[in-house]
């Protein structure tokens, strides 16, 4: 009932933080990819594609609440095709994304809450976030990504929320949590668009690791 396959993935994640008196520089990039290929396929397929920059810049406000600004970009590394079969039955592909198509680059100030490195929160209640696309992938009548035929960017103003959390649940298991959600004042603030990742990290030796990631 199954079909061979040969697949790898790669990826990256890895924090570098700054502190010095009043300022606070937190930063995290996170990379991935990931391709199949199955019997009955023509052709290699993804299963993951992401590369995706934080960071936050705080100034001590009061307790532990920094005035902060924040950047957030996220891309991916190839070429996205959509499958499907031609009159024959045989599979054919027609690409949809590319590298910087989409990219999106979200940014703004707001207010910084940090426990410690594995407990931190930034809420940025005027954040601008700006979608880039390749034109010649946009359609008529149709938005692709939000942006409309002809053009390549699309601008929104909104609420920012992001929170990270990472807690050990039992001896050399750890849990690495990430949410980042938005809300565009300019259309549709109701509709939230959601980003939520979950790394669980089990420590086998000093040299293996086996790692569970779930994404929303």
């Amino acid at each position: 009932g199954g079909e061979n396959n040969l697949s790898g993935n790669l990826s990256i994640n890895y924090d570098f933080n700054y502190k010095k008196d009043d300022l606070t520089w937190d930063n995290k990039v996170l990379a991935s990819y990931g391709l199949i290929q199955t019997k009955n396929s023509d052709f290699e397929k993804k299963t993951d594609d992401r590369f995706e920059f934080n960071s936050v810049l705080g100034r001590k406000a009061f307790g532990e609440w920094y005035y902060s600004f924040f950047l957030n970009f996220r891309t991916q590394f190839t070429k996205g095709y959509v499958y499907s079969k031609d009159a024959n039955g045989k599979e054919i592909r027609t690409q949809y994304t590319d590298i910087f198509s989409p990219a999106y680059l979200t940014f703004g100030p707001g207010m910084f809450w940090k426990k410690n490195d594995n407990l931190k929160v930034n809420l940025a209640p005027l954040t601008s976030k700006i979608t880039f696309v390749d034109s010649a992938f946009t359609l008529p009548e149709k938005a692709y990504f939000g942006v409309e035929e002809g053009k390549s960017t699309r601008y929104e103003l909104g609420f920012y929320a992001s929170g990270y959390y990472k807690l050990g649940l039992m001896l050399n298991v750890t849990m690495e949590n990430t949410l980042n959600l938005y809300s565009n004042y300019l259309e549709d603030p109701q509709n939230i668009d959601l980003d939520y990742t979950m790394n669980l990290a089990m420590r086998i030796n000093r040299y293996l690791t086996t790692n569970l990631v779930f994404q929303a």
